[in-house]
């Protein structure tokens, strides 16, 4: 006897619809609390082996899969796109009473395998990485806004040190947000908060320089508002975000690294040339257990960066990548390849030589499909590495 519980999870409660040997026996509605899922327990303690279909809704599905998981409940999870396909054939109407009733009989028919369920520290690691790239954007969404309301005030400032990011940079943002704080201030006191906005020991000529420098900047600069005008305490805040997101940032990225160190696939992505530990760690991160993929291509399929194909007739279309995956690891990877290419100056890789023959042998101006088909290299690479517990050895590449 199979019993299949099909689950249709919503934001605040989810449809359950129990099917024995593809007949409905049983349906209601749960929240998705401690109360919801001690009434589903009852039934699955009730069952032997029972088979548990729901589909992926993003941070909704999340308490579900958790309870499942710390109940030791196997359980198939369902891509939205991959549940779409499978059920527009089984139904004409569309509610949630059927989405749940569909899941269960589909689950009769296609026999899907339990999802494979990640180690914890794979769980955090994504979650952390998550954090991490969330983190980023927000410190370059506070960097744009920054430059914009700095050339209202002081935009000379920008050109004060070799580039206008860093802690000492925001420092002196927070110091001197306007020329007429720098001009009314004596040069030891302008030294002074030159000296002190950085962790580093400054010599006395670097700080006499930057204290002439930034002297000669606010003479030169005009500020378009007063100084006691509320665009000025923007500055400063917009200083201190970066310097608050900065720092968060960093407690993140060691936390990501304290994680992945005793993993072995983390020494292994550190021997391919250009990948540092950010980069292996958001790679640990996003991917999760690369064991879990039996060919590069499921990798390919999971980032998105499988190809379209249409062909009708005598028609053959362009062929593009499906971008229907994880965005993230798409994004972490191809800056990745960038990084190999950079790095192959002095670290040579056989991912950088492919990138710049294809680019050599190109007569299209834009990196991107070099980059995209040197990606694929690279995923092969790294799922060769991690499944046979090997390290990066460019002369094994040249004698294949």
């Amino acid at each position: 006897m199979r019993v299949v519980f099909g689950i249709d999870v919503s934001k605040a409660s989810s449809e359950v619809a129990i099917l024995v040997n593809g007949e409905k026996v049983h349906g209601y509605t749960m929240p998705n609390d401690a109360i919801g899922f001690n009434r589903l327990q009852g039934d699955l303690k009730m069952v032997q082996s029972p088979e548990i279909v729901f589909e992926a809704t993003g941070v909704y599905s999340c308490r579900l899969q958790a309870f499942l998981e710390n109940n030791d409940y196997a359980y198939t999870r369902l891509n939205p796109l991959e549940a779409k396909k499978q059920l527009d054939s089984l139904r004409v109407r569309k509610t949630d009473k059927i989405d749940a009733e569909k899941l269960a009989q589909s689950q009769f028919i296609l026999n899907r395998k339990p999802t494979y369920v990640q180690k914890e520290v794979y769980q955090n690691l994504r979650a952390l990485s998550r954090f991490y790239q969330n983190l980023t954007e927000d410190i370059v969404r506070a960097k744009n806004r920054l430059h914009k309301v700095l050339q209202v005030t002081f935009p000379e400032l920008e050109n004060l040190l070799s580039t206008p990011t860093g802690q000492q940079y925001w420092i002196l943002v927070m110091a001197f947000p306007c020329k007429d704080l720098v001009l009314e201030l004596g040069q030891e006191a302008v030294s002074s908060t030159i000296r002190q906005s950085t962790s580093k020991r400054m010599s006395d000529k670097r700080v006499a320089y930057l204290t002439d420098r930034l002297t000669e900047l606010a003479k030169q600069s005009y500020c378009a508002v007063k100084k006691s005008s509320p665009v000025i305490e923007e500055v400063r805040y917009y200083a201190q975000e970066l310097l608050k997101l900065t720092e968060r940032r960093q407690v993140v990225l060691d936390e990501m690294v304290r994680l992945a160190q005793p993993l072995p696939e983390y020494d292994i992505l550190l021997s391919i040339p250009g990948i540092a530990e950010t980069t292996a760690t958001s790679i640990i991160g996003e991917l999760g257990d690369i064991r879990r993929f039996q060919s590069a291509n499921q990798i390919n399929a999971f980032i998105g960066i499988d190809l379209r194909h249409y062909e009708s007739g005598n028609f053959l279309a362009k062929e593009h990548i499906t971008k229907r995956g994880n965005p993230y690891a798409r994004k972490i990877l191809f800056k990745c390849i960038h990084n190999i290419a950079s790095a192959s100056h002095t670290n040579p890789c056989h991912i950088a030589d492919f990138y710049e023959k294809r680019k050599r042998q190109s007569q299209v101006t834009s990196t991107k499909p070099h980059t995209i088909a040197s990606m694929h290299r690279l995923i092969r690479t790294i799922h060769y590495l991690i499944t046979h517990n090997k390290l990066y050895d460019y002369s094994s590449t040249q004698s294949q």
